[in-house]
């Protein structure tokens, strides 16, 4: 599908899961180069910088909200640049482009032809995706609250998975816009050397990089969070666990003398104490009992219980 988007002198051209024939038409009307034409057809694994001296090309993946409650994806856009028209190719529904897609379109309905350049759109379109981006990673953040909250209420041991998840995600995001930190740099370098726009582009490339650069920042500290979260959990967790091993173990040894006992008074040797006493039955649980009572007594004061 094409969508076309006129602006002062230039235009926008965006595909969405383009066939092959849409690509060729785009590429004839543009003059786009056969090698840029064959990258375009087919989605590319990693990021790509390149070009000649009518245009610029770049290959980015920016992760985006899955299918699922907080898993990431990655999402890739193809971009060709030249001082006249902007060309990004999508092989799925990338919801920032579509946002402004819908932007543009009830502008144009309004004031008519959008007052944009290209320059100006390029901005316009990174700052989108990494607002997305920024969104995305504010929705994963949310829930890191809630894990707080439920690993100082005792359920320690529930918040193990859901900490691990937040991490993952994190480290998704933080290596994805990694990626991205070269090739949109070197991309943005030549769009400057190569003289497409005015002076003022400069500037305009400056802010481009600084938008990832803050949002590559932004998930860094909410990695930095997550992973603390998860090392105070996991001290939380050993601690109680710690307590629960300390109690058993104190009633291990409180046991002991009363079963040393009932052995004791269960042998029926000759000559074995209260054998033939007919209270011997209360006479033994009463020793055992203030036995019972005088280590507990005991292990309370230590604090080893309660």
């Amino acid at each position: 599908m094409i969508f076309r988007h006129e602006y002062k002198d230039g235009v926008w051209i965006d595909l969405e899961q383009p066939t092959e024939d849409e690509i060729k038409q785009v590429s004839r009307e543009f003059s786009i180069s056969e090698r840029i034409e064959m990258e375009l057809l087919s989605p590319t694994p990693a990021p790509l910088v390149s070009g000649d001296s009518q245009t610029a090309f770049l290959v980015l993946h920016f992760p985006a909200q899955g299918t699922n409650d907080g898993e990431t994806k990655s999402q890739e856009i193809d971009f060709v640049v030249a001082s006249g028209f902007i060309i990004t190719v999508r092989y799925e529904v990338i919801a920032p482009l579509h946002h402004l897609k819908k932007i543009l379109e009830a502008q144009k309905l309004i004031t008519g032809r959008a007052p944009l350049t290209t320059d100006v759109l390029i901005e316009i379109l990174f700052a989108h995706l990494y607002t997305a981006v920024r969104n995305h990673t504010s929705s994963i953040a949310s829930h890191l609250s809630r894990v707080e909250q439920d690993m100082f209420s005792g359920r320690e041991r529930a918040t193990v998975r859901t900490i691990s998840d937040i991490s993952r995600e994190f480290l998704h995001l933080e290596a994805a816009l990694a990626n991205q930190n070269e090739p949109l740099n070197r991309f943005l370098q030549s769009l400057v050397q190569r003289n497409f726009f005015d002076t003022t582009f400069s500037e305009r490339a400056v802010r481009v990089a600084a938008e990832r650069t803050q949002v590559a920042h932004l998930v860094h500290t909410y990695r930095a969070v997550a992973t603390d979260l998860r090392e105070t959990n996991s001290t939380l967790l050993a601690a109680r666990q710690n307590e629960i091993m300390k109690t058993l173990t104190v009633i291990t040894f409180s046991v002991l003398p009363l079963e040393l006992i009932a052995l004791v008074f269960g042998m029926h040797a000759l000559g074995t104490p209260l054998e033939q006493n007919q209270n011997a039955f209360w006479i033994i649980m009463a020793l055992m009992l203030g036995i019972a009572g005088v280590m507990t007594l005991f292990f309370a004061r230590k604090r080893w219980i309660f």
